[in-house]
């Protein structure tokens, strides 16, 4: 539609569209479901799943927040939360961006207990999303008041200029009755749908791209398709970046829905069997760690030592010590003694207040799949 300052502008239709159900559509989304399966069913079998859902998050957010343009690492994001005891600690701003992904993927999973997915919802997690980082004179947590544009100076000369302030509300009102009604598709081309949809109706000045990929891991877990959030496609938007992008702009501009389905669903195959590998990977990693020092007839807290560095791979003493109820004094042992064992190894140089890295639970969370591997990734 023509704005009345003189721009053109898109509004998308309310979902779902008309899909063709070709056969590379349904032998894909059955493939996407079979992997989800095998990935949710190891997540049910897992006995200390809680360990490797704070490494998936992390590195969720560090992905997510590079496709935004962000240059921190997962190291980075880790030190930066060992360090955040250290007075006068200097946090650069895409350390703080990436920390806040993190957060908000924390609060919103938890607001599921009382809140379903909703615009409610989705606000407050942008709020957690863009506290205290770049923007932050833009307002957080509310849906934007002005026009705003996608890949230019000018809305006049940008490849994509989202709906209107009035009928971007009437299409999160369609949206929101979306993601409650009752619906015929397979729950994993709705997701595709939906993700789609949110990133067209823009409806924040900031922050968009990762709230809309955050909702893909509430929604995962508000539907029940997993028992906890393992699966993340922001790794696979950001090795075909590029396609991530064309695909959602050749829905808006030529209605090519099969195509960004079919890409999207390459991403859940991929995503699903990366994850299932990685999973086994630290599992292994944690079984060979507790076998080292067990044969010194490690305490139970040592142990647990271990088992914390899977969720915290970057820490110092005093975590340590608060982590597992022991003084300081106890605390300091259990490091030396893992330190000793080459499981962690000192990276501060630092006198006092220490940090201590796990490089190779580092090594299995980082680990990135070969972008050759992408499900339909040309173009």
């Amino acid at each position: 539609m023509r704005t009345p300052a003189g721009f053109y502008s898109f509004v998308p239709n309310p979902l779902p569209p008309a899909l063709a159900w070709s056969p590379r559509l349904v032998t894909l989304l059955s493939e996407a479901d079979r992997a989800l399966g095998e990935l949710a069913g190891l997540g049910r079998l897992l006995p200390n799943s809680h360990l490797l859902i704070r490494p998936f998050m992390h590195q969720e957010a560090v992905l997510s927040s590079r496709i935004e343009g962000t240059r921190a690492s997962l190291v980075d994001l880790y030190t930066y939360e060992a360090a955040v005891q250290l007075p006068l600690l200097e946090v650069p701003d895409d350390v703080r961006e990436v920390r806040n992904c993190v957060v908000a993927l924390e609060y919103g999973l938890a607001r599921l207990a009382e809140l379903p997915v909703s615009l409610r919802l989705l606000c407050e997690i942008h709020a957690h999303l863009l506290r205290g980082v770049w923007g932050q004179e833009w307002p957080v947590g509310e849906f934007r008041q002005s026009p705003n544009w996608i890949g230019a100076s000018t809305p006049e000369d940008a490849p994509y200029v989202p709906p209107p302030v009035p009928e971007m509300h009437e299409a999160l009102d369609a949206f929101e009755k979306s993601l409650h009604a009752p619906s015929p598709l397979p729950p994993l081309i709705r997701l595709g749908l939906i993700h789609y949809q949110f990133e067209a109706i823009h409806p924040f000045l900031d922050g968009n791209g990762r709230l809309g990929r955050l909702l893909l891991v509430l929604l995962l877990c508000d539907w029940k398709l997993l028992p906890q959030p393992l699966l993340y496609l922001s790794g696979y938007f950001e090795a075909h970046r590029g396609a991530y992008y064309d695909r959602l702009l050749a829905v808006s501009q030529h209605g090519k829905w099969e195509e960004w389905i079919v890409f999207f669903l390459g991403g859940v195959v991929l995503q699903a069997r990366d994850a299932i590998r990685r999973i086994q990977r630290m599992q292994d990693l944690r079984e060979a760690y507790r076998a080292l020092v067990q044969e010194e007839r490690a305490s139970v807290r040592l142990l647990q030592a271990v088992d914390l560095l899977f969720a915290q791979p970057v820490l110092t003493i005093n975590q340590v010590g608060k982590a597992l109820g022991v003084n300081h004094s106890m605390a300091k042992r259990y490091v030396q003694h893992l330190e000793a064992a080459g499981i962690l190894r000192e990276v501060s140089g630092r006198a006092r207040n220490r940090a201590y890295r796990a490089d190779h639970v580092l090594a299995a969370i980082e680990e990135l799949l070969p972008a050759q591997e992408g499900g339909d990734t040309s173009g």
